[in-house]
């Protein structure tokens, strides 16, 4: 094997991990990992097709293409810790 074949190589699993680290340092595995909550609240506002609930976590959840009166009783799903969430199926 001569050596820019050899460089080459090196190069390419040098990029290689560098991705890897960045991914993980970025994207958390916690996050990908973390199971959805399910929880039963109410629609707090409505503006211009986004709703917004309160949630147990004490984080505003976001639900966007929502056009529900504020009042209303929604099941909502959202992943641990983010603010946005979607309504969940019946």
């Amino acid at each position: 094997m001569d050596d820019s074949r050899k460089y080459t190589i090196l190069f390419g699993g040098a990029i290689a991990l560098a991705g890897i680290v960045v991914t993980i340092a970025v994207f958390p595995f916690s996050h990908i990992i973390s199971g959805d909550v399910f929880e039963d609240t109410i629609i707090l506002s409505s503006i211009d097709g986004a709703c917004v609930v309160d949630a147990s976590d004490k984080i505003p959840k976001t639900i966007k293409d929502c056009y529900l009166e504020p009042g209303t009783p929604v099941t909502v799903r959202y992943g641990d810790g983010l603010s946005w969430a979607s309504i969940a199926s019946p």
